[in-house]
């Protein structure tokens, strides 16, 4: 299967959790691993060994400023957290992100974002995947470790891997991060300009409109598409006004 998969993790604070990740990553065969603005190193002594064999995944680790270059060529990023409110709905299982990432079309790019050890991920940063992913544990204790909780999604990833003897041609190519990125930040603007939005929260609305998007897994074609509206709504309120 040629689809790429990244883990991606945001702004994490333990060496021994990132060396503990890049173990797993290769238990479970994979080696791409991408730090955004990390607060410690991922080349001490502690990361190096709790990743025991897996060393060279952590000396390939890419650095990002912030997670939207991260996801930049990514084609669906999957979020992990396990906070639900307002604009965290819609969550997906870890065996069901596993199977929508091998239906992805070949040489798709997904990545796997896990965020800070004591926070996780913020809403911006929820914004930025189409899919969320929580994993079903005791009400006793909600939270996992991000070692643990990468290697469940891990293990499941591998498990639909490994199990996905299908003989058929992949067919859903999603468009990448950078390209829908672009075309959310028009539609927001086009849509403050015709005051379509609350100019004084605007983004509960566009919110709604990224978690359509991330459901839907809309293609090159599609974004393209929705650019072409807004650029057209955007020519309608110029001439509109222009003529008044």
């Amino acid at each position: 299967m040629a689809i790429h998969t990244s883990v991606v993790l945001v702004g994490p604070q333990g060496s021994l959790n990132i060396g503990s990740v890049a173990r797993s990553m290769l238990n479970f065969g994979l080696e791409e691993l991408r730090l955004v603005n990390p607060a410690v190193s991922h080349l001490n002594d502690e990361a190096r060994r709790m990743a025991v064999k897996a060393v060279h995944i952590l000396e390939q680790a890419q650095i990002y400023p912030d997670l939207q270059s991260a996801l930049a060529d990514c084609n669906l990023a999957m979020g992990a957290t396990r906070r639900f409110g307002k604009y965290r709905r819609d969550f997906l299982h870890p065996w069901q992100a596993a199977g929508q990432i091998i239906d992805l079309a070949d040489h798709s790019r997904a990545a796997l974002v896990f965020g800070r050890e004591d926070h996780g991920l913020s809403t911006d940063e929820i914004d930025l995947c189409q899919r969320l992913i929580t994993i079903p544990v005791h009400d006793k204790l909600p939270s996992l470790n991000l070692a643990q909780a990468a290697t469940v999604c891990l293990y499941e990833l591998h498990k639909a891997r490994s199990a996905d003897t299908r003989n058929r041609t992949h067919e859903k190519t999603m468009a990448p991060g950078a390209a829908l990125e672009a075309m959310c930040r028009h539609m927001r603007q086009t849509l403050l300009d015709i005051d379509f939005l609350d100019h004084q929260n605007p983004d509960h609305i566009t919110r709604a409109f990224r978690q359509i998007f991330g459901r839907a897994g809309l293609n090159d074609r599609e974004v393209q598409i929705m650019q072409g509206l807004w650029s057209r709504i955007d020519w309608l309120r110029q001439n509109t006004v222009r003529h008044n």
